[in-house]
């Protein structure tokens, strides 16, 4: 515009090449089995017992290396392939939450994110029934978390769809909360069992007064809504310190664990690891 032409940036030019690349290449990555999954483990604040494990999808690219979700994910979202590495990942999650109840008697919760396109674009609810009978998988051992964006599409639908699920005796849990839409009215509307403080809110915590009241106020809403609470995030003593003030019943977060991959996590659990909550001041 204005009579001119621009130029693309070597880095421009980089950037462009690295993601027509990797939408490429995700079109072989579930063939040639190069995505993984870690698992992060969810801790009770009343006894420092693994409660359950959030499910992470990793991709290990021959050639390139450790690809991080936040570059892939995009990518796959724009390009239709996350119907495809979701449902993978689902499969495998089930799969091994189902080999650990089987290995150790633990019935450890498995909590899976669903994509937006994921969600609306195919029959969610068949896919999980299918996905818990081919595994073998208690329905009460997966947790499905949906973000507060996904929740209002085409709310009738997403009204149905979470009825369903929960008839199946799937839990359901609203991820990063707080950060999506203001309306409230879906707490009532939706069968929602756990609201996640999201890891900003969370961060802030011992250094912003506000940041507190908020996951104060966040906490306080969901226990009187019968709802569970599970804070992202944590990294320091102070933050744990608050959040068992405020009779949070799970955190995740490097305090305790980064995510693991299948091996160490199984390792965990095998030895009945109970996380020390004694150490904060």
């Amino acid at each position: 515009g204005k009579n001119c032409c621009r130029y693309f940036t070597a880095e421009m030019n980089t950037t462009i090449r690295r993601r027509v690349e990797l939408g490429n290449r995700l079109r072989r990555a579930l063939k040639e089995s190069e995505f993984v999954l870690h698992y992060q483990p969810r801790v009770e604040l009343a006894g420092g017992r693994v409660a359950g494990v959030e499910a992470l999808i990793r991709w290990d690219a021959p050639g390139i290396g450790m690809i991080p979700p936040a570059e892939f994910i995009p990518i796959a979202e724009s390009n239709g392939m996350i119907v495809q590495i979701g449902e993978w990942a689902l499969f495998e999650a089930c799969r091994q939450a189902r080999l650990w109840q089987t290995a150790f008697g633990m019935s450890v919760c498995m909590a899976v994110n669903l994509s937006a396109r994921q969600f609306l674009d195919v029959d969610i609810v068949a896919l999980v029934r299918r996905v818990l009978e081919q595994t073998e998988l208690p329905a009460h051992l997966l947790e499905l978390e949906l973000t507060e964006s996904m929740l209002m599409q085409d709310t009738k639908r997403v009204c149905r769809d979470l009825a369903a699920l929960r008839e199946l005796g799937v839990k359901l849990s609203v991820d990063d909360f707080g950060t999506g839409y203001s309306s409230l009215s879906y707490l009532n509307n939706f069968p929602i069992n756990c609201l996640k403080v999201d890891r900003s809110f969370v961060s802030d915590i011992a250094v912003n007064s506000g940041n507190e009241a908020i996951v104060r106020a966040i906490i306080v809403l969901a226990h009187s809504l019968g709802l569970k609470v599970v804070a992202e995030g944590v990294e320091t003593s102070e933050q744990l310190a608050f959040l068992l003030d405020q009779d949070c019943e799970e955190i995740q977060g490097y305090y305790f664990s980064k995510p693991l991959p299948q091996d160490v996590m199984t390792a965990l659990l095998q030895e009945g690891r109970v996380f020390n909550l004694g150490k904060i001041g």
